[in-house]
Protein backbone atom coordinates (compact mmCIF):
# COMPACT_ATOMS: atom_id res chain seq x y z
CA UNK A 1 0.00 0.00 0.00
CA UNK A 2 1.41 3.39 -0.99
CA UNK A 3 1.78 6.29 1.42
CA UNK A 4 -0.57 8.50 -0.62
CA UNK A 5 -3.36 5.94 -0.18
CA UNK A 6 -2.86 6.01 3.59
CA UNK A 7 -2.84 9.81 3.56
CA UNK A 8 -6.06 9.86 1.52
CA UNK A 9 -7.78 7.55 4.03
CA UNK A 10 -6.62 9.74 6.92
CA UNK A 11 -7.82 12.90 5.15
CA UNK A 12 -11.30 11.42 4.55
CA UNK A 13 -11.68 10.49 8.24
CA UNK A 14 -10.42 13.90 9.41
CA UNK A 15 -12.69 15.85 7.06
CA UNK A 16 -15.78 13.82 8.02
CA UNK A 17 -14.96 14.09 11.73
CA UNK A 18 -14.28 17.83 11.71
CA UNK A 19 -17.24 18.67 9.46
CA UNK A 20 -19.69 16.90 11.78
CA UNK A 21 -18.13 18.46 14.87
CA UNK A 22 -18.25 21.96 13.33
CA UNK A 23 -21.92 21.55 12.35
CA UNK A 24 -22.94 20.24 15.78
CA UNK A 25 -20.92 22.87 17.66
CA UNK A 26 -22.26 25.85 15.71
CA UNK A 27 -25.92 24.79 15.41
CA UNK A 28 -26.98 23.14 18.67
CA UNK A 29 -26.72 23.52 22.45
CA UNK A 30 -25.84 20.55 24.65
CA UNK A 31 -28.35 17.74 24.49
CA UNK A 32 -30.33 15.75 21.92
CA UNK A 33 -30.03 16.81 18.28
CA UNK A 34 -31.96 14.27 16.21
CA UNK A 35 -32.72 10.58 15.68
CA UNK A 36 -30.73 9.03 12.84
CA UNK A 37 -33.05 7.60 10.19
CA UNK A 38 -35.92 8.09 12.61
CA UNK A 39 -34.64 5.35 14.95
CA UNK A 40 -34.84 6.00 18.72
CA UNK A 41 -31.76 3.85 19.35
CA UNK A 42 -29.50 5.83 16.97
CA UNK A 43 -29.07 9.46 17.93
CA UNK A 44 -27.00 12.58 17.59
CA UNK A 45 -26.56 13.90 21.13
CA UNK A 46 -24.17 16.81 21.65
CA UNK A 47 -21.77 16.77 24.58
CA UNK A 48 -18.14 17.84 25.06
CA UNK A 49 -15.45 15.75 26.66
CA UNK A 50 -12.56 17.31 28.56
CA UNK A 51 -10.74 14.02 28.89
CA UNK A 52 -10.25 10.73 27.11
CA UNK A 53 -12.66 8.09 25.92
CA UNK A 54 -15.43 7.05 28.34
CA UNK A 55 -15.14 10.44 30.05
CA UNK A 56 -11.88 9.69 31.86
CA UNK A 57 -9.94 12.83 32.59
CA UNK A 58 -7.13 14.27 34.64
CA UNK A 59 -8.07 16.98 37.08
CA UNK A 60 -7.69 20.71 36.48
CA UNK A 61 -6.01 22.76 33.79
CA UNK A 62 -2.71 20.92 34.23
CA UNK A 63 -4.43 17.59 33.72
CA UNK A 64 -6.00 18.84 30.51
CA UNK A 65 -2.65 20.20 29.34
CA UNK A 66 -0.87 16.91 30.03
CA UNK A 67 -3.57 14.97 28.19
CA UNK A 68 -3.27 17.21 25.13
CA UNK A 69 0.51 16.93 25.15
CA UNK A 70 0.21 13.16 25.40
CA UNK A 71 -2.04 13.17 22.33
CA UNK A 72 0.45 15.39 20.53
CA UNK A 73 3.36 13.07 21.28
CA UNK A 74 1.27 10.08 20.16
CA UNK A 75 0.45 11.76 16.84
CA UNK A 76 4.09 12.75 16.23
CA UNK A 77 5.17 9.17 16.91
CA UNK A 78 2.35 7.89 14.74
CA UNK A 79 3.51 10.06 11.83
CA UNK A 80 6.97 8.50 11.98
CA UNK A 81 5.65 4.97 12.50
CA UNK A 82 3.15 5.14 9.65
CA UNK A 83 5.84 6.26 7.23
CA UNK A 84 8.08 3.45 8.45
CA UNK A 85 5.59 0.61 7.99
CA UNK A 86 4.65 1.86 4.51
CA UNK A 87 8.31 2.05 3.51
CA UNK A 88 8.99 -1.44 4.83
CA UNK A 89 6.07 -2.90 2.89
CA UNK A 90 3.80 -4.09 5.69
CA UNK A 91 0.50 -5.69 4.69
CA UNK A 92 -2.28 -3.49 3.34
CA UNK A 93 -4.62 -4.48 6.19
CA UNK A 94 -2.14 -3.46 8.87
CA UNK A 95 -1.44 -0.11 7.21
CA UNK A 96 -5.19 0.58 6.92
CA UNK A 97 -5.68 -0.17 10.63
CA UNK A 98 -2.71 2.01 11.59
CA UNK A 99 -4.07 4.82 9.39
CA UNK A 100 -7.50 4.63 11.05
CA UNK A 101 -5.96 4.78 14.53
CA UNK A 102 -3.73 7.68 13.49
CA UNK A 103 -6.64 9.59 11.91
CA UNK A 104 -8.74 9.20 15.05
CA UNK A 105 -5.95 10.42 17.30
CA UNK A 106 -5.30 13.41 15.04
CA UNK A 107 -9.00 14.27 14.82
CA UNK A 108 -9.35 14.54 18.60
CA UNK A 109 -6.01 16.33 18.90
CA UNK A 110 -7.32 19.11 16.63
CA UNK A 111 -10.18 19.68 19.09
CA UNK A 112 -7.80 19.79 22.06
CA UNK A 113 -5.36 22.15 20.37
CA UNK A 114 -7.63 24.68 18.68
CA UNK A 115 -11.31 24.46 19.63
CA UNK A 116 -10.84 26.54 22.76
CA UNK A 117 -9.48 29.35 20.59
CA UNK A 118 -11.92 29.02 17.69
CA UNK A 119 -15.30 28.69 19.43
CA UNK A 120 -17.28 30.33 22.18
CA UNK A 121 -18.66 28.23 25.03
CA UNK A 122 -21.46 25.73 24.42
CA UNK A 123 -24.07 25.16 27.14
CA UNK A 124 -27.50 23.61 27.51
CA UNK A 125 -28.98 26.97 26.52
CA UNK A 126 -26.49 28.61 24.14
CA UNK A 127 -25.04 27.72 20.75
CA UNK A 128 -21.33 28.36 20.16
CA UNK A 129 -20.06 30.88 17.64
CA UNK A 130 -17.08 30.34 15.37
CA UNK A 131 -14.32 32.95 15.82
CA UNK A 132 -16.25 34.96 18.44
CA UNK A 133 -15.39 38.64 18.88
CA UNK A 134 -14.51 38.20 22.54
CA UNK A 135 -12.23 35.23 21.94
CA UNK A 136 -12.72 31.53 22.51
CA UNK A 137 -13.76 29.70 25.64
CA UNK A 138 -10.25 28.44 26.50
CA UNK A 139 -6.59 28.85 25.60
CA UNK A 140 -4.35 26.88 23.29
CA UNK A 141 -4.08 23.16 24.24
CA UNK A 142 -7.20 23.39 26.43
CA UNK A 143 -10.02 22.68 23.98
CA UNK A 144 -12.77 20.15 24.64
CA UNK A 145 -13.44 17.21 22.33
CA UNK A 146 -16.87 17.32 20.65
CA UNK A 147 -18.87 14.06 20.88
CA UNK A 148 -22.27 13.33 19.35
CA UNK A 149 -22.82 9.69 18.27
CA UNK A 150 -25.10 7.86 20.70
CA UNK A 151 -26.57 4.37 20.24
CA UNK A 152 -28.73 3.32 23.25
CA UNK A 153 -29.74 0.06 21.59
CA UNK A 154 -31.10 -1.55 24.78
CA UNK A 155 -32.71 0.31 27.67
CA UNK A 156 -33.80 -1.77 30.62
CA UNK A 157 -32.94 -2.35 34.28
CA UNK A 158 -30.81 -4.84 36.15
CA UNK A 159 -32.65 -7.80 37.74
CA UNK A 160 -33.59 -7.12 41.33
CA UNK A 161 -31.66 -10.12 42.66
CA UNK A 162 -28.25 -8.66 41.63
CA UNK A 163 -26.53 -7.14 44.70
CA UNK A 164 -25.93 -3.36 44.77
CA UNK A 165 -27.18 -2.68 41.22
CA UNK A 166 -30.45 -4.62 41.20
CA UNK A 167 -33.31 -2.52 39.86
CA UNK A 168 -31.03 0.25 38.59
CA UNK A 169 -31.25 1.35 34.93
CA UNK A 170 -29.23 -0.59 32.38
CA UNK A 171 -28.30 0.75 28.97
CA UNK A 172 -26.42 -0.75 26.06
CA UNK A 173 -24.64 1.01 24.32
CA UNK A 174 -24.18 4.06 26.59
CA UNK A 175 -20.99 5.90 25.47
CA UNK A 176 -21.30 9.04 23.36
CA UNK A 177 -18.44 9.30 20.89
CA UNK A 178 -17.39 10.85 17.57
CA UNK A 179 -16.10 9.72 14.19
CA UNK A 180 -12.49 9.96 15.40
CA UNK A 181 -13.25 7.63 18.32
CA UNK A 182 -15.02 5.24 15.96
CA UNK A 183 -12.01 5.27 13.63
CA UNK A 184 -9.69 4.34 16.49
CA UNK A 185 -12.02 1.57 17.68
CA UNK A 186 -12.43 0.06 14.20
CA UNK A 187 -8.67 0.12 13.67
CA UNK A 188 -7.86 -1.51 17.02
CA UNK A 189 -10.60 -4.16 16.87
CA UNK A 190 -9.76 -5.12 13.27
CA UNK A 191 -6.08 -5.32 14.18
CA UNK A 192 -6.83 -7.66 17.10
CA UNK A 193 -9.13 -9.88 15.03
CA UNK A 194 -6.81 -10.26 12.05
CA UNK A 195 -3.37 -9.86 13.61
CA UNK A 196 -2.21 -13.32 12.52
CA UNK A 197 -3.05 -12.53 8.92
CA UNK A 198 -1.52 -9.04 9.04
CA UNK A 199 1.72 -10.23 10.63
CA UNK A 200 2.08 -13.51 8.74
CA UNK A 201 5.68 -14.04 7.84
CA UNK A 202 6.60 -13.99 4.20
CA UNK A 203 7.30 -17.47 2.90
CA UNK A 204 10.92 -17.96 2.02
CA UNK A 205 11.85 -20.19 -0.86
CA UNK A 206 14.23 -22.98 0.17
CA UNK A 207 17.75 -22.68 -1.16
CA UNK A 208 18.44 -24.93 -4.15
CA UNK A 209 19.97 -28.21 -3.16
CA UNK A 210 23.65 -28.42 -3.96
CA UNK A 211 24.92 -31.28 -6.06
CA UNK A 212 26.46 -33.96 -3.93
CA UNK A 213 28.92 -36.63 -4.95
CA UNK A 214 28.25 -40.15 -3.76
CA UNK A 215 31.43 -41.27 -2.10
CA UNK A 216 30.00 -44.39 -0.52
CA UNK A 217 31.47 -47.76 -1.47
CA UNK A 218 29.58 -50.89 -2.20
CA UNK A 219 30.72 -53.55 0.24
CA UNK A 220 29.82 -56.20 -2.33
CA UNK A 221 32.31 -54.94 -4.89
CA UNK A 222 34.76 -57.67 -5.96
CA UNK A 223 38.19 -57.63 -4.34
CA UNK A 224 41.13 -57.87 -6.63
Amino acid sequence: MKLRSAVLLIAVVILADQALKFWIKTHFPYGPVLDLLGQPWAKLYFIENEGMAWGWKLGGDWGKLLLTLFRLVAVVFGTWYLGRIVKQGYSRGFIVCASLIYAGALGNLIDSLFYGLLFSESTEFTVAHFLPAGGGYAGFLHGKVVDMLYFPIIRSSYPGWIPFIGGKPFEFFSPIFNIADASISVGVITLLLFQKRFFKKHETHPAPESLSVDTSFDNKAPVM
